[in-house]
This record gives structure tokens, sequence and C-alpha cells, in this order.
């Protein structure tokens, strides 16, 4: 296996070219997670945007419906990522032979999230019937997930084999199979939500089937290259297949709930904080929408760097460097901390141009822009806790973290929001912002423990 794109340290190298080494290992393995996560994104784009054109009601049933898979598909997607540090660590250790049980083993755990998955979102009546939904986006809603489903356990392999190329370090392959997702779901979106090329005129619905057939379109181009490209000739998937194996199924369990349960947690943290200000209207709601998306494309930079970061302490700790590992930590963390200072400036200089290209409504874009200035505030803290926990995964120390989390979110973050936002009980009402400050709060309190714990007892975890 080629390890050029994860070199170890020489002898006699000074500080400086130490970091230096581990940034651009970074950048490598980093800059292809980073376009692979736009190009994820860019699918709910698409199907939004494409709905949209269809009806008003074909865009709140696709809505809805991702509202409903997508909490679900960041748990599995946690649980089954877990996979990424064990490879890793297996690759930096030499230990070929352990690579694609783990990897069977995760297919399997794959199988069954993808049975749990898929009968969860056949079954989603009770819950429309409980949002009051119209009739026709109801319809729609449970169209769209009846088709979406065909395609989960093509996600859910996806994901399994993601945590093979990404542990072993060759990411540009889940990212050019991303970007091949998503152009394979563009052209079939517009076949079957407006019936084109003879396909009936199925609206919303026809999203969830584009997005079935895509996904099952990019497993079966991907199972196709794993089984030819001569990099993978030590680690064919048939030639290699495995029995389940308990233990190594309980520890793919072990260290992966935690994470998904964090990804969980966070996500829906900020569905939570939506709807909290729902009461305040919608100019509120919308300048919310606008400060989070804003934030959430500038997320994917540290956080593209924080997966990158889980790949390379898992592999340095496998390779019996803990002395790298200790140092690829800590750059690590200091270079997010410059990057969220750049996207501070950036957004504390431009919150009315940037809130201005989303609305031309005047209030909104007041909004927008006010609540900008505050999500620029937890750029650092947002910063310092994902590259932490990344670091924390590395060295397979997922369960404290997960605790820090929920702390974080749902004892601190949003309960402080809440009280700031609609009482006096701490200062006057702050309305909409209160929230904000609720989430610098939260996001602070996760970035100093998740810091602390990085620095004080890693040495002590094992790997």
């Amino acid at each position: 296996m080629d390890e050029s794109h994860q070199p170890l340290a020489g002898k006699n190298e000074s500080l400086i070219s130490r970091i230096k080494k581990e940034w651009s290992t970074l950048a490598v393995l980093g800059a292809p997670i980073l376009i692979g996560q736009l190009a994820q994104i860019a699918n709910g784009v698409i199907d939004t945007l494409m709905a949209g054109r269809a009806s008003a009601e074909d865009l709140s049933g696709v809505a809805i419906g991702n509202s409903l898979w997508v909490p679900l598909f960041l748990f599995m997607m946690g649980l089954l990522n877990s996979t990424q540090p064990i490879i890793s660590g297996h690759r930096g250790a030499k230990q070929f032979d352990k690579i694609m049980p783990v990897t069977w083993n995760a297919f399997y755990i794959a199988l069954i999230a993808a049975a749990i998955t898929i009968a969860l979102l056949t079954h989603v009546s009770p819950v429309l019937n409980g949002l009051d939904m119209e009739a026709a986006a109801a319809d729609i809603t449970v169209g769209y997930l009846n088709a979406f489903v065909w395609g989960v356990p093509a996600v859910f392999t996806l994901v399994t084999l993601r945590g093979l190329t990404d542990g072993l370090g060759k990411t540009k392959i889940f990212m050019a199979f991303s970007i091949l997702s998503a152009c394979i779901n563009a052209p079939l979106n517009y076949i079957f939500i407006f019936g084109k090329f003879g396909m009936p005129e199925l609206g919303g619905v026809g999203c969830g089937w584009a997005t079935a057939i895509a996904n099952w379109a990019s497993l079966l181009l991907l199972v196709l290259y794993l089984n030819r490209a001569k990099a993978f000739e030590q680690l064919r998937l048939w030639q290699h297949r495995t029995l389940p194996n308990r233990q190594s199924i309980l520890e793919i369990i072990r260290l992966g709930i935690p994470i998904g349960f964090t990804i969980f947690v966070e996500a829906t943290m900020f569905s939570v904080v939506a709807l909290l200000m729902v009461p305040f209207g919608s100019v509120a709601v919308a300048g919310h929408q606008i400060a989070l998306n804003v934030t959430s494309v500038l997320f994917m930079v540290p956080l593209s760097l924080g997966f990158a970061l889980t790949l390379r302490i898992s592999f340095l700790l496998g390779a019996q460097q803990p002395k790298e590992a200790k140092l690829a930590a800590r750059s690590t963390v200091f270079l997010a901390v410059v990057i969220a200072l750049f996207y501070c400036a950036l957004l504390l200089t431009f919150s009315r141009q940037i809130a201005g290209l989303y609305s031309h409504e005047a209030d909104v874009i007041a909004m927008a822009a006010k609540l900008i200035s505050f999500a620029a505030m937890f750029q650092v803290a947002d910063s310092v806790q994902v590259s932490s926990i990344s670091a924390l995964r590395g060295y397979r120390d997922t369960k404290i973290p997960m605790f820090i989390m929920i702390s974080s979110f749902w004892i601190v973050g949003i309960p402080l929001g809440y009280i700031l936002a609609n009482t006096n009980w701490l200062l006057p009402a702050q309305g909409p912002k209160g929230f904000w400050i609720g989430l610098i709060l939260g996001l602070s309190h996760a970035a100093c423990w998740l810091l602390f714990r990085l620095i004080t007892k890693k040495h002590k975890l094992a790997v």
C-alpha cells in the first residue's frame, strides 16, 4: 500500500518542519473530503430547487421528508464512520490482514441499520398527522420517502465503503463518487419530477426515485472500481469476505454509537432552535435560517479538517508515533483557530452584504445581518470543538466527548438561549439574538472541555 501521502517524521527534523508536514498531509487528506461534503450538500440543494419549480406542495413535501430522514442518516453515518479510525490505525500498524474483516463487519451492521431506517421511514404517517400537514404535502412526503427507502441499503453500503477508502487515506475516491452521484441525481430529478422522456410526472416523489437510483448507480460503480483498481489488489471485497465476528461488531458499535449520537444531538439542536424561533415571526425565522446557512457552509472547512485529523492521528498511533500524533492534534487546533479568526473578521465586516445575497427585504436583511454578527462570535469555539473532538476520535475516545456535547447543547446552550430570548431572569429579554448567545455559550463550553480533555487526558487513552 502506498504511504507517500501519510509520511512519518524524519529524524532531526525541526518543529516548524514537522508542523508544515502535518498541515500538508492534512490538506492532502482533507481537500477531497471537503469537496465530497460539498457534493453531498449539492444533492439536497438540487432536490430543493427542482421540487420548488414543481409546486409549493412538492417543495414542502420533500423538505419535510428530508427533515425526517437526515437525522437518521446522520446517526447511522456516525455509527459506521467509526471504521475510519479503526482501519487507519491498522494501516499505520501495517496490519493489512485486519482491514477487510472490519469492513465486512461494518457491512453487516449497515444492513441492520438499513432495515431499521426503512421500517421507520415507511411508517411516518402518525408523525405527519401530529404536524397537522396539509393533505397534499403529506401525501408527497409519504410518496417521496417510500421511493427514497429503496436506495437506503445503497447509501449505508456507500458509507461503509467510505470507511475503507478514507481509512486507507485515499479520500479522493469518495470525493469522486460523491460528485458522480450529484451528476447522476440532477438529470434523473429532471426526468422524474417533470415527466420527461416518456416517464410519468411524479413531482416531489420523483426526487425520491432519482436519489435512490443515483445511490445504487454510485455504489455499483464504486464496487466495480474497488474490484478493478490496482491499488486495491490486496483488498478485494469479495475475495476477502468474512463471516460476522461478534467482537469486531461490538468494537465498531462501541466506538460508533457515541459518534452517531453526538452528530445527531448537534444537528437536532439547530432544528430545535429554528422551531423555538417561530413565535418571534417569519422575519426572525428567515434571518435565523440565513445566518445558519452561512455558518453551515463555512463550517465545512473545519469539519473536513477534523475528518482528516481523525484519520491522521489514528494512523500515527498505529505506526507507534504518539509524539507526532500529539503534534498533529495541537497544531491542527491552532490552524483551526486561525481559520476561525479569518471567518470572524469576514462575517463582522460583510454581514449586511452576505445577508443581501439571500433576501431583498430590508427587515430580513437587518435581522440576518444582526444574527450573522453573533454567528461570527462562535467561529473560534466551533472550530476548536470540532478539531478537538475529531482528534479524540482518532484516539478512539468517543464516550466522554459525547456527554460533553450533550451537556453543552442541551444543558447550557438551548436552556440559556431560551431564558435569554424569552425572559428577564438574567438580562432584559433579548429576542432572537438570545438563542444565538446561548449557542455561543454552549459551543464555548464544549470547546473548553474537549480541548481540556485532549490536552490532559489523551496520553492515558487506549488505542
